[in-house]
C-alpha cells in the first residue's frame, strides 16, 4: 500500500473575495506533472489528493475554503497555471478564486497592474488588475443548456430552474421560501442539497451528461445597487459568501438566453452577505464571454506545517 509522502512545510497566501475565502499555495507542494491544465488536475486528484484535504479541510482549513495551487503556465504569456480545489475535490474554473489569485501574484510580486492572463483546467482565463485593487476576470465561454427543467423534490415538491455553465455547472432556480438572508443559511443549504439530489437521482445534467455540481438559489436584491441577491451551493456543501463568479456567468448566460439581458449590459450580483459583483456578457464569435468584477484583500500568509505525529495531518471534512 502507497504511504502518502507529505511536504514539511507548505506556504500559502490566504484572502478573500467579497467575503469569500481562497488559499493560494505558493511553495512546498511537489508540482503535478502534465502538459495541460486538465492533465495537472487528474495526476494531483491520482497522486496528492491527501494535501488538497490536508491544506483546505480542518483543522488547517474549513469547509468554506477554496485551495488554489500555483503552477508553471501551459500557454505563451500566461502568469501561472492554477488548479482550484476544495474540501470534496476539484473544480474546472473559479471566479472569486481567480480574483484572489490575481491579487495575490500581485502581493507577492509577480505582477503588476494590467492584464494577466491564467491557464485553467477549462482554459485560459484573462483578467484586468486595475490600479484601485479591482480585477475584472474575462472568464470562459458560458451557456444556458437547458430552461425550466422541473424536478420532484421531497418535502419541497416540483422545483423548476435552468441549467446553465458559467465554469462550473449550475442549476438556478427561485425559491417562494426562505428569504435570502443569512439568518436562513441552514434552511437554505438543506433545501438546495435536496434540490441537488434530486438533479442526480432523476438523472438531470449539464451537456454531456456533466454532472451539476452547483445550485443557485436567485431572489430580490436588498442593495439598492443590485439587480438579484443569490445563495449558491457549492459542491462541497458549504455556501459561497461571495456573489459567485462561474454562478454570476452562468445566470448572465441564462438570462441572455430569455432576452432579459442584452450584451454588454451590466448585470449587479449581490451575495447572502451583501457583498456585490459587476458582471456583464461579450460576444466572440459564436461564443458568450462573461466579464465580472470584484475586489479581493489578502488576509494572511501562513506556513502549514504536517507533523509526521499528527494524527490530522491530512485533514478532516463531514462533507461529502
Amino acid at each position: 500500500m502507497r504511504v502518502p509522502a507529505f511536504p514539511t512545510v507548505v506556504r500559502v497566501v490566504d484572502s478573500h473575495t467579497e467575503g469569500e475565502p481562497t488559499r493560494v499555495v505558493v511553495e512546498g507542494w511537489p508540482q503535478p506533472v502534465g502538459d495541460t491544465m486538465a492533465a495537472r488536475r487528474d495526476d494531483l486528484a491520482d497522486h496528492w489528493d491527501h494535501l488538497r484535504s490536508a491544506v483546505v479541510c480542518e483543522p488547517r482549513g474549513h469547509d468554506a475554503m477554496v485551495g488554489a495551487l500555483l503552477t508553471p503556465p501551459v500557454t505563451t504569456g500566461a502568469a501561472a497555471g492554477v488548479i482550484f480545489f476544495n474540501n470534496v475535490g476539484y473544480l474546472g474554473m473559479c471566479g472569486h478564486g481567480t480574483i484572489g489569485v490575481v491579487r495575490t501574484l500581485e502581493h507577492l510580486g509577480r505582477i503588476t497592474a494590467g492584464r494577466v492572463l491564467l491557464d485553467t483546467p477549462v482554459g485560459a482565463v484573462s483578467a484586468e488588475l486595475a490600479v484601485d485593487g479591482a480585477v475584472t476576470i474575462r472568464n470562459v465561454p458560458s451557456y444556458c443548456h437547458a430552461r425550466d427543467v422541473a424536478v420532484e423534490v421531497p418535502g419541497l415538491g416540483r422545483v423548476v430552474g435552468d441549467v446553465a455553465y458559467g465554469g462550473n455547472w449550475f442549476f438556478i432556480t427561485h425559491l417562494a421560501e426562505p428569504a435570502v438572508r443569512l439568518d436562513q443559511v441552514d434552511r437554505l443549504g438543506r433545501l438546495t442539497r435536496d434540490i441537488m439530489a434530486a438533479l442526480r437521482g432523476q438523472g438531470v445534467t449539464g451537456k454531456d451528461g456533466a454532472e451539476i455540481d452547483h445550485v443557485e438559489v436567485s431572489a430580490p436584491p436588498v442593495r439598492p445597487d443590485a439587480d438579484a441577491r443569490n445563495f449558491v451551493l457549492c459542491p462541497g456543501g458549504a455556501y459561497d459568501r461571495s456573489p459567485c463568479g462561474t454562478g454570476t456567468s452562468a445566470v448572465m448566460a441564462a438570462l441572455h438566453a430569455r432576452g432579459a439581458l442584452a450584451i454588454g449590459a451590466e448585470w449587479r450580483q449581490e451575495s447572502i452577505t451583501g457583498s456585490l459583483f459587476t458582471g456583464w456578457l461579450e460576444e466572440q464569435g459564436a461564443d458568450l464571454i462573461p466579464c465580472v468584477r470584484g475586489t479581493a484583500h489578502i488576509t494572511g500568509e501562513t506556513d502549514l506545517r504536517f507533523d509526521a505525529a499528527d494524527p490530522f495531518r491530512a485533514g478532516f471534512t463531514a462533507a461529502g
